[in-house]
């Protein structure tokens, strides 16, 4: 069973950047399709980007798209999430996601992820 640990969350003002880090605790992770979502106060969770076994194939959701990037470098048994240019409205507790099941595109449904992190808060003022 993998374990992820999400870091790199916390506070930022509107127009910053914070970059997360998805660590996975098993090698065999790097064959892992990968996710971050996010959840507000009183909200859904949400699907905000995608990746991948090779980060080849990513996915945004388009409230996110040309601000966030999805990123992963295995040979660290790592995924990253970069976000750029933060609204008040990305404020949420964001969660990494590893989907289990070999596949050539980014996993866009909730229910494909097998293995969650914990979450990590971000918060942006205006």
């Amino acid at each position: 069973q993998v374990q992820l640990v999400e870091s790199g969350g916390g506070l930022v003002q509107a127009g910053g950047s914070l970059r997360l880090s998805c660590a996975a605790s098993l090698r065999t992770a790097r064959t892992y399709a990968m996710g971050w979502f996010r959840q507000a106060p009183g909200k859904e969770r949400e699907l905000v980007a995608a990746i991948n076994w090779r980060g080849d194939s990513t996915y945004y959701a388009d409230s996110v798209k040309g601000r966030f990037t999805i990123s992963r470098d295995n040979a660290k048994n790592t995924a990253y999430l970069q976000m750029s240019s933060l609204k008040p409205e990305d404020t949420s507790v964001y969660y990494c996601a590893a989907d289990i099941q070999l596949s050539r595109t980014a996993s866009t449904s909730e229910s494909e992820y097998d293995y969650w992190g914990q979450g990590t808060q971000v918060t942006v003022s205006s």
